[in-house]
């Protein structure tokens, strides 16, 4: 994958940035020793997915010989602290891979969209496995939740999000990756303690 200078900046402000609001939004006791576990276990559960997500779409468009480059949206990345801060939620829109090309056809374009939930929806399974394997600590209850929050989130059919992408190109694909992200989100809830 090749990256530019502002895109590699605008990874790692997203990713400090929605550890940060996911950090507050989880621990709001920002003075002591265990905030700085709890940020430590955001940037790895929630950043990384977030992280690894991105590049998924990326890495696909890229196999196309797309133009593919991650881009923050810094007012939605500061609205993302402020809603942990003030209001204990958070709407999570960091941004997105920006994709230019010719020739995007609805299957292409549904697999671009499809890498980043089945990213999520591996990590979610790996935590799982952990889980399963009895190593059940903050790392891993948050890591197999949050992936599978994030995935199925983003198989909503709505907007431009990457569900309604993946819904124009297969019935069965979307259907499929909505059946995992479920299986995972209630194996992350049965096995945790979340």
């Amino acid at each position: 994958m090749k990256f530019s200078e502002k895109e590699i900046n605008d990874l790692l402000k997203a990713w400090i940035a929605i550890s940060i609001a996911f950090a507050i939004l989880l621990n709001r006791d920002f003075f002591s020793p265990s905030f700085s576990t709890t940020l430590i276990v955001s940037s790895i559960t929630v950043g990384v997915g977030f992280l690894l997500h991105e590049l998924g779409h990326k890495y696909v468009a890229q196999k196309y010989h797309f133009w593919a480059e991650f881009r923050a949206s810094n007012g939605m990345l500061i609205f993302a602290i402020l809603m942990s801060l003030f209001l204990k939620v958070i709407f999570l829109a960091p941004g997105a891979v920006m994709i230019h090309g010719y020739y995007m056809t609805k299957e292409k374009n549904g697999k671009i969209s499809a890498a980043g939930p089945m990213v999520n929806f591996i990590l979610a399974a790996l935590f799982i496995i952990l889980l399963a394997l009895g190593i059940n600590n903050q790392l891993t209850n948050y890591g197999a939740f949050i992936n599978s929050w994030i995935g199925l989130f983003n198989m909503l059919p709505v907007w431009n999000i990457d569900g309604k992408k993946i819904l124009n190109w297969s019935k069965p694909v979307y259907f499929s990756m909505v059946g995992v992200g479920l299986l995972v989100l209630f194996l992350s809830s049965a096995l945790g303690t979340i």
